[in-house]
């Protein structure tokens, strides 16, 4: 396992951006999935985005194609994700994850990953 950091979340109004950071302790990471959920108290952890570390391939949930943007930084061990056109509905606390062998066919699941972190709150006003 891995520890991961997220930071970036905060308060923003509908329409508006924000960007969120997984910084991820020291090791070779190129085997990598890697990953971001939200969840709201009371319901189940939903998947938003993940990319493999080695080749960059994304993968997204229908829900934020075209406003959200998973991308990692090799050299800073660091994941990101961009959110922009933020709605109501993306509030929720955002956790990164990893898993140091996928299976590309989870990439979406939450089962794949083992290693989690704290979380960081994103809160879209109306």
């Amino acid at each position: 396992q891995v520890q991961l950091v997220e930071s970036g979340g905060g308060l923003v109004q509908a329409g508006g951006s924000l960007s969120l950071s997984c910084a991820a302790s020291g090791r070779t990471f190129s085997s990598y999935a890697m990953a971001w959920f939200r969840q709201n108290p009371g319901k189940d952890r939903e998947f938003v985005a993940a990319i493999l570390w080695s080749g960059g391939s994304t993968y997204y949930a229908d829900s934020v194609k075209g406003r959200f943007t998973i991308s990692r930084d090799s050299a800073k061990n660091t994941m990101y994700l961009q959110m922009n056109s933020l709605k109501p509905e993306d509030t929720a606390v955002y956790y990164c994850a990893a898993n140091a062998r996928p299976r590309l066919n989870w990439m979406m699941r939450e089962q794949q990953y083992d290693s989690w972190g704290q979380g960081t709150q994103v809160t879209v006003s109306s």
